[in-house]
């Protein structure tokens, strides 16, 4: 909308530099043809749909050498945002599908099951423990923002919490999970909310509750339609990142129509094509374009029907 709204300045800086008194003749599209074009920031790169099976191909992909290692800590593109962040394809071949993605939060295996007080170093919690994440936090968005989403993954679960910084109440919303599946998992909660407090009193805002208050952080689980399979637990919460809408959450329910599985393997191949392609990645789609080792399925009359969709399912991976 910001392109359209630059054309739209020039058009008119254009008609009144020659002295035209007509208006520019702006061009209406549906509201279908504007939700498809604004749907995603990965619609404005407009990238064809067999070079994203090439990226997720590419990207997934893990190859075994005669000694029977695998590839999967080559790094193959580097995001710059407030810190360098190196991607390795271990990180894209999680988006296959039938795999977990290899994450732990680095505060949490200082405290184990959720506990306050870490049997590695004797200590509670500390923002400034953790001095290779500090440049990543943004200070203005965790004290200003009226809603906080903050992805979480344990034991190869991901799940969503959603903080409400105005009315200082937190909920999760679990793809897989309409209440705490285990005592463990309580516990693990309650620690995650006394995280996510001292990160926001780190950045300047108010902490979610006060003194002993703040280890004792209640998030009810929001009962939303969510993944089919064991293992689509985190397309759904980066999906969810791009559409919830957190004042539409009614009496701890969510109503929304779940998408088919069809959709969920389709977003698989977006996210790896735009990871790939983010602008803020060093390394260009050249690289992919150009390497001869990256190839699609052999076409056939089959494959090329307009009929057939190639799911993540069915790409083979050796």
């Amino acid at each position: 909308m910001l392109e359209q709204l630059d054309s739209l300045v020039q058009k008119l800086a254009s008609s009144a530099s020659k002295g035209k008194d007509e208006s520019p003749k702006i061009q209406r599209e549906t509201g279908g043809e504007s939700s498809a074009k604004f749907e995603t920031p990965g619609g404005i790169n407009q990238i064809p749909d067999d070079m994203k099976e090439k990226c997720y191909i590419w990207g997934t992909r893990l190859k075994e050498d005669a000694k029977g290692d695998t590839n999967e800590f080559e790094e193959i593109c580097t995001l710059t945002g407030q810190g360098e962040y190196i991607l390795m394809r271990t990180h894209l071949a999680s988006l296959q599908a039938n795999s977990d993605i290899e994450s732990q939060s680095m505060a949490l295996s200082d405290h184990p099951r959720g506990e306050f007080i870490s049997p590695k170093t004797n200590r509670e919690f500390m923002v400034e423990a953790y001095p290779s994440f500090i440049p990543f936090i943004d200070r203005k968005k965790l004290s200003s923002h009226p809603y906080i989403f903050a992805p979480f993954c344990h034991s190869g679960h991901w799940w969503l919490w959603l903080i409400n910084t105005r009315t200082r109440k937190c909920q999760i919303l679990d793809p897989l999970h309409k209440k705490a599946p285990s005592d463990e998992r309580k516990d693990i909660n309650k620690f995650t909310g006394y995280v996510f407090s001292r990160l926001i009193a780190y950045a300047g805002g108010k902490p979610l509750e006060k003194g002993e208050k703040e280890k004792e952080i209640k998030a009810p689980y929001v009962k939303i339609s969510g993944q089919k399979t064991s293992y689509d637990c985190a397309i759904y919460v980066m999906k969810w990142l791009e559409l919830i809408e957190p004042e539409n959450i009614e009496k701890g329910k969510y109503e929304w129509d779940n998408w088919t599985q069809e959709e969920v393997d389709h977003y698989r191949v977006e996210y790896a094509s735009r990871i790939l392609f983010s602008e803020m990645n060093k390394q260009r789609d050249r690289a992919i374009r150009e390497s001869s080792a990256i190839r699609l399925s052999k076409p056939s009359s089959v494959l090329l029907s307009p009929f057939c969709q190639i799911n993540s399912e069915d790409i083979e991976n050796g």
